[in-house]
């Protein structure tokens, strides 16, 4: 690929180069959207993943340029040198959705609309296009150390093809094109057409990678990891306080004036769409004043 300059870590941009960016985009580029209350729904799965571009519909733009014959078993990634693309948290995670029959092959993020995102690692811009049915406006860039992210549903990229970019360096502004409920960044790590959970990759909690190095492997690339002490070290006690929390949380609810499911599912602990399925509501349902709603 011709990459011969040096991973290093990178400062943050300031925030005032942050807002000038944001500037950039012009309303008439903006897309209407009706705001949602919360990302609940997200989280539960109630919104469709977006269709895979690397498989369905994209050879004709080479999306997916790796053969399965030169894929190897395992291959140790270097993942110094990062930048984490959004600092939001994760508000779907990635993997199969029993719901769609198809796998959600990223990590939906945490933004707001003409938020800055970042190159999380040195490359070159393979990609940017459009893709009215998932992923919207969206980027992909190709790393020296064998990845490749994708960033999709941005408002607008900043970047074109073959553009040398360096880690921490804006390439687009957040949006909600595309596939999506709300302004967030579908963030896919990719290893020769590989889907890789980025939770195996990068502790997106604690803003950091897991260690310095990623090892691929063709029978675990699914899989997340999580060295974070505070949850893999629990005492008995604290799973016990947990059960108690859990059993004497409320299992019914009354709805009030102004209420809404979304708010409800909130205050509650659970998720609007484990609330219809309880209560066989279906998306177009109205909910009463006065109705009792089974939450668990």
């Amino acid at each position: 690929m011709g990459f011969s300059q040096k991973i290093v870590s990178k400062n943050p941009h300031s925030q005032a180069h942050k807002e000038l960016l944001a500037k950039q985009a012009s309303t008439t580029d903006q897309i209407h959207f009706v705001e949602q209350n919360t990302f609940i729904d997200l989280i539960d799965d109630n919104m469709e993943p977006e269709l895979d571009i690397y498989t369905e519909g994209w050879n004709s733009k080479s999306v997916n340029p790796f053969k399965e014959s030169d894929v190897p078993d395992t291959q140790v990634i270097d993942v110094t040198g990062y930048f984490m693309p959004v600092p939001g948290f994760i508000t779907s995670n990635y993997g199969y959705r029993r719901r769609f029959r198809r796998a959600h092959k990223g990590v939906d993020l945490k933004l707001q609309r003409n938020d800055t995102v970042y190159a999380a690692f040195d490359g070159k811009v393979r990609l940017t296009s459009y893709e009215p049915k998932g992923y919207g406006n969206y980027v992909i860039i190709r790393h020296p150390n064998g990845l490749e992210t994708v960033y999709g549903h941005l408002n607008k990229h900043l970047v074109e093809p073959d553009q040398v970019v360096r880690a921490g360096e804006p390439i687009g502004l957040g949006g909600s094109t595309g596939r999506s409920t709300g302004p967030h960044l579908h963030f896919e790590t990719r290893f020769m057409g590989y889907a890789i959970n980025p939770c195996a990759i990068f502790d997106f909690e604690n803003q950091t990678t897991h260690t310095d190095t990623y090892t691929f492997n063709k029978r675990t690339y699914e899989q997340p990891r999580n060295f974070a002490p505070a949850k893999t070290q629990s005492t008995n006690e604290e799973k016990k306080l947990s059960y108690k929390k859990e059993s004497s949380a409320p299992t019914t609810y009354v709805v009030k004036k102004g209420d809404t499911l979304s708010s409800i599912a909130h205050k509650n602990g659970v998720s609007a769409q484990t609330i219809r399925k309880l209560n066989n509501l279906t998306n177009s349902d109205l909910i009463k004043v006065g109705e009792k709603l089974k939450l668990r």
